[in-house]
Order: structure tokens, then sequence, then C-alpha cells
């Protein structure tokens, strides 16, 4: 299941005129924006549903880590509490693996695209941290 828009795919509007022209994504996003200093800032671009799905995730992540203190705080007994970790690890695994798919469909193509290879440099330092 896809949760980041291609980016070809045409997005709405966010007004509700149905005139108002489609765009693709790429014409409506960028992973580089313009603080106010004049420096570009990187950030991410992600869907409004990616965004909520990603929040949800976190949400039950951030219960299960209170499920887990609270666990531990009633002696519960080690091996439960291990598979509860496990549990929550891999809950908080697939939440990378989501913006780790979207990062690379959209940011570092669009960077390579552009001519910023050093961004592959980028990835690999990224996934080494995600591996440990």
């Amino acid at each position: 299941m896809d949760h980041q828009s291609h980016p070809q795919e045409p997005l709405q509007s966010s007004k509700s005129d149905s005139t108002e022209a489609l765009v693709t994504v790429q014409e409506a996003v960028s992973c580089h924006a313009e603080g106010s200093d004049g420096k570009h800032v990187r950030k991410s671009h992600h869907s409004q549903e990616m965004k909520s799905n990603l929040v949800s995730r976190l949400n039950r992540v951030e219960g299960q880590i209170r499920g887990i203190k609270g666990l531990i705080e009633k002696d519960t007994y080690c091996d439960d509490v291990l598979t509860q970790i496990a549990a929550a690890q891999s809950a908080l695994n697939s939440v990378g693996k989501l913006l780790l798919e979207g990062h690379m469909k959209s940011c570092i193509v669009e960077r390579i695209q552009a001519g910023e290879h050093e961004v592959v440099d980028e990835l690999l330092v990224t996934m080494r941290k995600l591996m440990k």
C-alpha cells in the first residue's frame, strides 16, 4: 500500500474552486525551501494522509512504551516485557520504513535529478543508522 503520492500523480488544489488546475507533486512541493535567513532548508513534503498515518503509528508506539513502563512498574515477568519491547521496536521500524520509502521516492530522486549526487552518500549513512 503506497502512502506517499508518486511524484507524477496530480494533486487537487487546496482551494475548493473547481476551476483550479491540477498540479503535479513536483510542481507543488520541493525538498528545499528558503528559510527566513535566505539559506536553503531541507524539509519533508509528505501528504496530509502520510502525516496522519505516521502520527497515528507513532501514537500507538508511544502507547506501547507507556504500557511497557507500566509492566515494569508492576514487576511483570521479564519475558512478557521483552515481548512487548520487541513489538514496539517492530512498530517503530515500520514507521522508519515508510519514511525511508517516501524519502527515496521523492527527496532522493529529486536531488539526484538536480545533480546533487552526494545525497546517495547521505542516504547510505542514514541506512547504516537504521540497520544498527
